[in-house]
Parts: C-alpha cells; structure tokens; sequence
C-alpha cells in the first residue's frame, strides 16, 4: 500500500470512530432525557462549594429559591473567601440556607474536595446534587426534573451532564468541555465494560444517592486529585455505581469564565492531567488530540469538513450556537496549544487557581493511575 494511501485510510478510520462515539452519544442522550415521577420525592442535599464567588453565589441561589421542589436544603461550604462570599451568605434569610465556613484545605486535600467532603457532613439529604457555584438554574421546575432523570436511571447510579455554557466568556475555548464528553468517551460502555478508565463525570453538576456516597466517600478517597471529578467517575464506576451522562442545557446553565483569557488561565489548571497527568501519557494522548483535530484538517478538506461537522453536532447537542462550528480549527487549536502551556506550568509547579497553588500530587510517578 502507497504511504499516501495508508494515510488516507488511517484519517478515514479516526474519523469514522469519531463519529461513531458521537452518534452513540447521541442515542446515550435520548434515554437519558426520560423522566419518572416517582410517588415521593427525595429530600435533597444541593452541596455547593465557594470560594471568592461573590459574582455568581447571588444567581445560584436567587435560582433555587425559586425552585418548585418540596423538599431541599442548600449546604455552601466557604472556603476561606476574601472578598464578599461570607456576606452575601449571612445576609440569605432563606431557612433552607446551611451556611458553613472554613480556613483552607488542611494539608494533602485539594480546597473542593475537602469543601465538598465537609459539607457532606452536616447535609441530610437522601440524595446529594453537587453544583458549582457559577452554575444557575434555568426555571423553577430544574430541580425537579434532575430527580425525576435521576429516578429514571438504574439504581445505583450517579447522574451528570453538561449544563447550558452559552452565557460563558471565552467561547474559543469552554465548548471544548462539552466536545470532550460527546466525542472523547462512548458513554453507553460506561456502565456495563469492566474497564475502570472507560468512565467520567462532570464535576459542575452531579446527583448520587446519600447512602452510595457515605458507602464509597469519593472526595475523601480523592481528596489530593485536581482532577477530582474524573477521579471520582472512575472509583464509583469500578465500584459498581456508574455515571450516567444528560444532556442537561435546558435545566442549568454555567458562567464558567468571563473571558478567554480567563478561560485560558481555568483551563490550564487541570488539561495536563485530563490528557494523561504523565510527560508520556500527555505526549501521546496530545499528539492524538492533534492528529485528529489539528493536522488532519490542513491536509485533508474533507477532514476539515468532517471537525466542523463533528463540533456542530456536539455544540447543538447542548443547545449552543451552531455558529461556533464555523471556529472549529481555532477552537481545536486554542485547546492544543493551552495542553501545551498548562503541561509547562505542571512541570515547572506554578499552576495556581484563585489564590493558591494547584496541588500536584499526580507528579509524584503514578499519574491518574491510582
């Protein structure tokens, strides 16, 4: 076989197993869009953790007290906040508001993961919705509808997704989170193939039962991981609660950054690790990325046909734009090259994120194998 040939056949395998996760995706999406009412709903735990959040705590919180739900409480763990988070906390008269305050992380956690790890600890709900505190809900049946999907799933499970990311700054590059789930994972293996790694979940939003999280304490079992979530996805996976991933843009929505700059800055802190957390594994999961993404579109118009074709679906799939398809080789390119300055900073130690030192335990040899 010609090297011209060969290459041409190796581009159109990558990209038909590309778009055979999507569509997969896709079909994975659909079932877990159904809902059912069960005869009583759960009492629930919204677990939020909060550091320096006072641009976002107000809609967060103005979105669940307008929540039809019968029965919720909402525990917000501050996190040694500096600015005006404690404030706007004890100023909430809404009875339902758990407020609890903390110094920092001892040493060994990571700052959410000790949040969240304590706040589970005065929560008494029987299921636990975790939510970042830049997260807002979109109408004052969201709550109800995470129960019911979740309700719809087999027991026991974790359900997560990808929020509504359009009201987001620094669309170049926040998009990629929801290309990475739908593109980067087949999530209908997630559950029934025994492979640890074959598992995930966003750390933005996620519901567990109360009972399935104090059994394995995911966020004291990872509690010096950066990359907690993924951490997490995979332990409760291996151990017999999987997630299951929604799409769920018309139920919450995000503002994870304000810009690209600060997009840049957010994603630097954590895409070492999500391509592989080693100089090998990230040298290979990068060049992959690249090969895919990045490359063969400049040698192959119909391989530039098919990225933008593939971020279009996956965008729409979470109710952006399909404009933003249109910027598929910048955007791609925007998240190779901020692979490549967040690899430097983990390798030097100088990755920091609001105020403090990413911990970097992963470094120590055994990358995210543990």
């Amino acid at each position: 076989m010609r090297p011209r040939t060969a290459f041409r056949l190796a581009l159109g395998v990558l990209h038909a197993g590309m778009w055979a996760t999507l569509v997969a995706n896709r079909i994975v999406l659909k079932r877990t869009a159904r809902r059912v009412r069960p005869t009583r709903l759960p009492r629930l735990s919204v677990i939020v953790p909060a550091r320096n959040e006072e641009a976002h705590l107000p809609r967060l919180l103005a979105s669940l007290w307008a929540q039809d739900y019968p029965d919720f409480e909402v525990v917000v763990y501050d996190d040694g906040s500096s600015d005006a988070t404690p404030d706007l906390l004890a100023q909430d008269p809404d009875p339902r508001l758990v407020r609890l305050r903390g110094e920092g992380p001892p040493p060994g956690w990571v700052g959410k993961c000790h949040a969240l790890y304590r706040a589970t600890r005065h929560a008494t709900g029987e299921a636990f919705l975790f939510l970042d505190a830049d997260v807002e809900l979109r109408h004052p049946g969201a709550l109800r509808a995470l129960a019911e999907r979740f309700a719809a799933l087999p027991a026991p499970a974790i359900l997560t997704g990808f929020p509504y990311y359009g009201d987001s700054g620094g669309l170049l590059l926040v998009p990629l989170v929801v290309d990475s789930m739908l593109i980067g994972l087949p999530w209908a293996l997630v559950p029934t193939v025994p492979v640890r790694n074959l598992a995930a979940l966003n750390g933005q939003v996620w519901m567990i039962r109360a009972a399935d999280y104090y059994a394995h304490e995911p966020h004291l079992r990872h509690r010096d991981e950066v990359l907690e979530d993924v951490e997490i996805g995979r332990t409760m996976k291996a151990e017999g609660v999987p997630p299951y991933l929604a799409a769920l843009h018309r139920d919450l929505s995000v503002r994870m950054y304000a810009s690209t700059a600060e997009a840049w800055r957010g994603f630097s802190k954590n895409a070492y690790l999500l391509l592989g957390g080693t100089p090998g594994r990230f040298a290979a999961t990068w060049a992959f990325y690249n090969a895919s993404f990045v490359v063969s579109p400049l040698v192959s118009p119909w391989a530039m046909a098919s990225v933008v074709g593939l971020k279009l679906v996956a965008d729409t799939s979470a109710g952006l734009s399909p404009l933003l398809a249109l910027g598929a080789w910048p955007s791609y390119a925007a998240g190779s090259a901020v692979a490549l300055a967040s690899a430097r900073a983990f390798r030097r130690g100088t990755v920091t994120w609001k105020g403090r030192n990413v911990h970097a335990s992963h470094l120590r040899g055994d990358g995210l194998s543990r």
